[in-house]
C-alpha cells in the first residue's frame, strides 16, 4: 500500500498501532499449554472419585463437577489464512477472516443481531482450520488434516447438504483412532454463536465437544457450549478463566436458567484445578443419544454486555426468529447456562475466541468416568455395558461401536450485535 504525503498523521498512528498487535503464540506459551492439559488427568471428580484410596459414596456423585478444560494446541490451516479484519471491540464482532465468503443481513425491526460469518451447505468446510496430531487432553484421537479426513471418509456434505465429521471405524487399532478437529480461522470478541445440528457424536469412549477458546488459556478464556462423554444425555455447559469470574449464585432461580450449576461458583482455572464452573442441563435430549432421537436441534451462545449465556432448543421448538435469520435473544425465555456480567466481564475474561468442534475418545473425562454411574444417561457404567475394564482398551478394539460417533450439522452461523 502507498501513502501519499497528505494523509492524516493519526491515520499512519491509527495503522501502525493496528500492524503492532498482530502475532503468534509464541513456543513459550504453547508449552504451558501442554502442561495445562496434561495435568487434566487429575480432574477425575466424575462420577468415580479416588481420594487417598478413599472413594466417594455414590450418593454423592450427582453434586459433583465434571468440568475438564480443552487446549487450543497448534492448528494446520485448510488454506490461506488471509488477512483479518478487526472491529472496535463494542461492536461485539471481534476480528474475522476474509478468506471465506461472508454473508450479511441488515438489521430489522425485530433484531439487531447481523450475521456476520455463515458455515452450510457444500462451503461449510471453508474459514476453518483442522488441527493436526494427538488430542491434547490425552485421549486417544489423533486428528488429521482435511485432506487425509476426505479420503478415509472422515469428512463430508452429504447429500442433504450437511457437514458431517466422523471418528475411524476401523475394527482394530494399535494406538488411536483418526478423528477431526476444526477451528474457525476467525476472532471474535462478542457475538451470537447459532448451531443447528441433527445429530452428535455419542457412545461409550465419546467425547464430543462445541466450544470457543481464546489464544492464551486460560487468560483468554473458554466456554464450552456442547460437551459431555460416554451415553450421557445431558449436556454441560462450562467456562473456565482466569482469576476473578465467578458466578453470582448457584441457585437456578436467581441465575435465570433451565440448567443446575454442578459444582462451585468460582470460573478460574487456576484455583479450582482447572476446573472451571459448569452448569448441567435438565433436559435429556440435550446431548448424545437424547439429542439424536429428536432430530437434534439448535445451541445459541449469546456473549455481549450482559455477560455469556448458553440456550437450547430442541428440533420442535426452534424460534421462528432464528429460522428467519433475525434472531431476537430478548425473546428466547430463560437460558440453558448463564455468566452474568455482574461478577465476570465478558470483554475481560473472553478474548479473541474462534469456534471449534471436536471428538476425541477416553481422555481426561471419558476414562475417569467408564468406571461411573448415576449420570443421567449413564445409569450403568461404560465398563459393565462393555465388557472392557478401561476404556482405551474397548476404544482400540471396537471400531464398530463408533458408528454413531459423528456431528451431522445443518449451520453455524456467528451475529454480530451493531452498537
Amino acid at each position: 500500500m502507498i501513502f501519499t504525503w497528505c494523509l492524516p498523521l493519526f491515520l499512519l498512528l491509527v495503522i501502525d498501532a493496528t500492524l503492532a498487535t498482530t502475532g503468534f503464540l509464541g513456543h513459550s506459551l504453547r508449552r504451558v499449554h501442554s502442561r495445562a492439559a496434561n495435568q487434566t488427568h487429575n480432574l477425575a471428580r466424575d462420577l468415580r472419585i479416588a481420594f487417598g484410596g478413599v472413594l466417594l459414596p455414590r450418593s454423592d456423585y450427582s453434586s459433583q463437577q465434571v468440568m475438564f478444560c480443552k487446549l487450543s494446541g497448534n492448528t494446520s490451516s485448510a488454506g490461506s489464512s488471509g488477512s483479518n479484519t478487526t472491529f472496535p471491540p463494542n461492536s461485539s464482532a471481534g476480528t474475522k477472516t476474509k478468506t471465506s465468503p461472508v454473508p450479511t443481513t441488515t438489521s430489522t425491526a425485530t433484531s439487531s443481531w447481523n450475521l456476520a460469518e455463515s458455515h452450510q451447505g457444500s462451503n461449510f468446510f471453508d474459514g476453518w482450520s483442522f488441527f493436526t496430531g494427538s488430542d491434547p487432553t490425552n485421549g486417544i484421537a489423533f486428528y488429521v488434516d482435511e485432506n487425509t479426513a476426505r479420503t478415509n471418509g472422515l469428512l463430508e456434505v452429504n447429500s442433504a447438504g450437511r457437514a458431517v465429521m466422523r471418528i475411524e471405524t476401523t475394527p482394530n487399532v494399535t494406538n488411536s483412532r483418526q478423528s477431526v478437529r476444526i477451528t474457525t480461522q476467525s476472532h471474535w470478541n462478542g457475538g451470537l454463536f447459532i448451531m443447528d445440528a441433527v445429530h452428535m457424536p455419542t457412545g461409550c469412549g465419546t467425547w464430543p465437544a462445541f466450544w470457543t477458546n481464546g489464544p492464551t488459556w486460560p487468560i483468554t478464556g473458554e466456554i464450552d457450549i456442547i460437551e459431555g462423554v460416554n451415553d450421557y444425555t445431558n449436556d454441560q455447559a462450562t467456562v473456565h478463566t482466569d482469576v476473578g469470574c465467578t458466578i453470582p449464585s448457584s441457585d437456578s432461580k436467581t441465575l435465570a436458567i433451565s440448567g443446575s450449576v454442578i459444582g462451585g461458583t468460582n470460573c478460574a482455572a487456576a484455583t479450582t484445578g482447572n476446573q472451571g464452573c459448569g452448569i448441567r442441563a435438565n433436559s435429556s435430549n440435550s446431548f448424545g443419544s437424547g439429542f439424536n432421537s429428536i432430530g437434534g436441534g439448535v445451541y445459541a451462545m449469546k456473549w455481549d454486555t450482559t455477560g455469556v449465556a448458553v440456550y437450547f432448543f430442541p428440533r420442535s421448538n426452534v424460534p421462528s426468529d432464528i429460522t428467519a435469520g433475525a434472531p431476537n435473544p430478548d425473546s428466547w425465555g430463560a437460558a440453558l447456562a448463564r455468566w452474568p456480567a455482574t461478577s465476570c466481564d465478558p470483554f475481560k475474561f473472553f478474548k479473541d475466541h474462534s469456534a471449534i468442534f471436536d471428538t476425541t475418545l477416553c481422555g481426561d473425562w471419558a476414562a475417569s468416568a467408564w468406571g461411573g454411574s448415576g449420570i443421567p444417561g449413564q445409569e450403568q457404567s461404560c465398563a459393565a455395558r462393555t465388557g472392557y475394564s478401561t476404556c482405551e482398551a474397548f476404544v482400540r478394539a471396537s471400531g464398530s461401536a463408533f458408528n454413531e460417533a459423528y456431528w451431522e450439522i445443518n449451520s453455524m452461523l456467528i451475529y454480530h450485535q451493531q452498537s
